[in-house]
């Protein structure tokens, strides 16, 4: 990666919260340019599949390859989807210090939710935001 790309997925991350609010998140849908940067800043920054990021998203594989080009349209629900999940990733590096560490508690079961892995919600709003609520309550002591 260049130091360009490094230096525009920077920027990304520092415009999305810190935690997901949907005033900030509408905000940013009607203020920024929702762009094929942001689905390749989600790409970049984790170490998903494109598999796993087209589920998350709603969308098919090629679908999720063609967002990540320049010129492409990304439909407003992804753009949504994207911002929302770019949060979430944010949030989770601050709780646990890296996004490998983050990464592996996604892919762990759980026992505080029904022994479910926090990445099986990752595929709705609602979903994120719950994860998000878990990380929330992670930094105020709950052992999630």
């Amino acid at each position: 990666m260049t130091l360009a790309g490094e230096n525009t997925e920077n920027a990304i991350l520092e415009e999305v919260p810190g935690h997901i609010s949907d005033a900030e998140i509408l905000h940013l849908l009607y203020s920024t340019d929702i762009s094929w940067q942001h689905v390749n800043a989600l790409k970049t920054l984790t170490d998903f599949n494109d598999e796993v990021l087209a589920d998350w998203l709603g969308i098919s594989v090629k679908t999720f390859r063609e967002y990540k080009k320049p010129q492409s349209a990304v439909k407003e629900n992804v753009k949504e989807q994207v911002l929302v999940l770019l949060s979430l990733m944010k949030h989770g590096v601050s709780v646990f210090g890296s996004m490998e560490e983050f990464e592996k508690w996604l892919y762990l079961e759980n026992f505080y939710l029904d022994y479910k892995s926090p990445i099986s919600f990752l595929n709705t709003i609602t979903g994120i935001k719950f994860i998000d609520d878990r990380l929330t309550a992670m930094e105020y002591g709950d052992n999630v």
